[in-house]
C-alpha cells in the first residue's frame, strides 16, 4: 500500500470527479432506456464509440470549429439512436424479451463491425483543443481543462434531465409508460412517441459523454466502447438500473474506486478493470435492486 500526502491525495480526488461523471452520464442512458422499456440497451456502448468519431470526422475531416462539431455529432448520434430503436427494437415490441435482447446484442456486434469497416482498425487521436487542455493549478492540485469541464457538463446535463421527467408533460408521459405501457396508452399518450424521445435522451448523453472521453482520453478505435459500455451498464446496476439517481451514484462509486486502487495499491493496477465486477457481485450479493432500486416482481 502507497502513502500519499494531502496533495496528491486531492489530485486523485480531483481525477475520480473527473472519471465518475463521465460514467455516470454514460450509465444514465443505459438506466433511461431500462426504465421505460425494461430493456438493456448493449448497443450503448457503440452509440458512444459513433459520437466521439462523428466528432473526430467534424473537426479534422471537415475543418469544423469544435462548437460547431461538438453540437453536430450530438445530433447525428441521437440520428443513429432513433433509427436503432425503430430499426432494431420497435418490430420486437410485442415479442418476447429474449428476442429483444439478442437483437440488442446484434445491433451492438452490426455497429462494431460497421465502425472497423467504415473507420479502419488503426488508433486514431482525438483532435486536441487548446481550450480543453489548458493545466490549471489549484493550490497543489494540477487540473486539466477537460477534467474541470466534465464534471460541470455531468451536473448542468443532470439537472436539465431532471427537469424534464419532473416538471414537463413529456417527463409526466415517461414516467406513466414506465409504469404500465398499457394504462398510458389508455391515457393517451402515445407510447412509440415517448419511447424514441427516450432513445434520442440516451444518444445523447452517450454522444455529450464520448466527446469528454475522447478529449480526456484521446485515442479512438471502434472498439472503445466495449468496456466503458460495460462498466456503466454495471454502475447502473450498482445504482438501481432504472433510477437516474442511482446511475449517478453507480458511476462515481465506480469512479472513485478504480482511481483509488491504483493510487492506494499500484501493483493491482493491472485488475482495475476487475473492481468494476467485485463490486457487482457484492451489491447483487447484499442488495439485488442496487442501492437506489426497490424490489419488485417481474411481469413475465
Amino acid at each position: 500500500m502507497t502513502t500519499m500526502d494531502f496533495g496528491t491525495f486531492m489530485q486523485q480526488v480531483a481525477n475520480s470527479i473527473s472519471l465518475g461523471s463521465l460514467y455516470a452520464l454514460l450509465a444514465i442512458g443505459y438506466t433511461l432506456v431500462y426504465g421505460i422499456l425494461r430493456l438493456i440497451n448493449f448497443a450503448h456502448g457503440d452509440i458512444f464509440m459513433l459520437g466521439a468519431y462523428f466528432a473526430f470526422y467534424a473537426i479534422s475531416a471537415f475543418t469544423m470549429p469544435w462548437f460547431l462539431a461538438f453540437p453536430l455529432a450530438i445530433l447525428l448520434t441521437i440520428l443513429v439512436g432513433v433509427l436503432l430503436e425503430r430499426g432494431a427494437y420497435r418490430p420486437l415490441r410485442n415479442s418476447p424479451r429474449i428476442a429483444i435482447m439478442i437483437s440488442a446484442i446484434g445491433a451492438s456486434y452490426l455497429i462494431e463491425n460497421l465502425g472497423v469497416m467504415i473507420f479502419g482498425g488503426r488508433p486514431k487521436a482525438f483532435p486536441n483543443i487548446d481550450l480543453f487542455n489548458q493545466i490549471f493549478n489549484i493550490g497543489s492540485v494540477s487540473v486539466s481543462g477537460v477534467s474541470l469541464v466534465i464534471p460541470v457538463v455531468t451536473l448542468v446535463v443532470l439537472l436539465i434531465l431532471f427537469y424534464i421527467i419532473n416538471k414537463t408533460k413529456t417527463g409526466m408521459a415517461m414516467r406513466a409508460v414506465s409504469k404500465d405501457y398499457e394504462a398510458a396508452r389508455l391515457m393517451g399518450i402515445d407510447v412509440n412517441t415517448i419511447i424514441t424521445v427516450t432513445f434520442a435522451m440516451g444518444s445523447g448523453l452517450a454522444a455529450v459523454g464520448a466527446i469528454m472521453w475522447g478529449m480526456k482520453y484521446p485515442q479512438l478505435i471502434p472498439l472503445m466502447g466495449l468496456m466503458p459500455g460495460l462498466k456503466c451498464f454495471i454502475a447502473a446496476v450498482i445504482g438501481g438500473i432504472g433510477d437516474v439517481r442511482g446511475a449517478v451514484i453507480g458511476g462515481f462509486i465506480l469512479g472513485f474506486g478504480e482511481i483509488m486502487i491504483v493510487a492506494f495499491f499500484p501493483e493491482l493496477s493491472g485488475y482495475r478493470d476487475a473492481f468494476a465486477f467485485v463490486v457487482l457481485i457484492f451489491v447483487l450479493l447484499v442488495k439485488p435492486a442496487g442501492i437506489m432500486g426497490k424490489a419488485s416482481v417481474e411481469k413475465v
